[in-house]
């Protein structure tokens, strides 16, 4: 394991071109439920600067790492690599929700794709407070053949409207109860 003091250039790269990472969040409260989500589509995640990166969030089933977040901020994103060198990196820090109606969204919004607009939830800005390389000998080496369409689609199908209602009714509490978009 290696610890350094920040994200440099030639990491930033390597973590834009990783096709998958997970998130890890948890509630402060001992009985909350762990929550690790896949993130990925090109596109969708940014390094901001040597200590800050951003991924879009979109709507899906649940809104743990939001209800998370606002409760405690703690996150950790987590890079695999499927192929060439084995690694993993981590991001721990701490991280905040930025939503559409925030007043920082749209300068935000810049640094992600400009065409994968319908379904965004929010923004989840991360300011990193420890950058971790570890060996990635166990993880797999895979192929990654493309991103998936089904959630574009999905959405796109569904319309921008569909969502104002499911944010207040699927989107605004954790498994645990915690408030997160309602």
């Amino acid at each position: 394991m290696k610890v350094l003091e920040q994200i440099s250039d030639k990491l930033a790269a390597w973590l834009v071109a990783q096709p998958m990472f997970f998130t890890g969040t948890a509630p402060l409260s001992a009985d909350g439920h762990v929550n690790v989500s896949p993130k990925g589509m090109a596109g969708t995640f940014a390094v901001l600067g040597p200590l800050q990166v951003a991924y879009l969030d979109y709507y899906g089933s649940g809104s743990e790492t939001i209800a998370h977040l606002r409760e405690n901020g703690r996150i950790t994103l987590m890079f695999p690599a499927f192929d060439g060198r084995p690694n993993i990196v981590r991001l721990y820090g701490q991280g905040r929700v930025v939503l559409p109606a925030d007043p920082d969204f749209h300068a935000l919004r810049g640094y992600f794709d400009k065409d994968r607009t319908v379904g965004q939830r929010s923004i989840v800005l991360v300011d990193v407070e420890r950058v971790q390389e570890s060996c990635g000998y166990a993880v797999p080496e895979m192929v990654h053949v493309t991103d998936r369409t089904v959630l574009d689609l999905h959405q796109q199908k569904k319309g921008a409207a569909a969502f104002i209602d499911y944010a207040r009714t699927k989107n605004a509490r954790s498994i645990d109860g915690l408030p997160a978009l309602g």
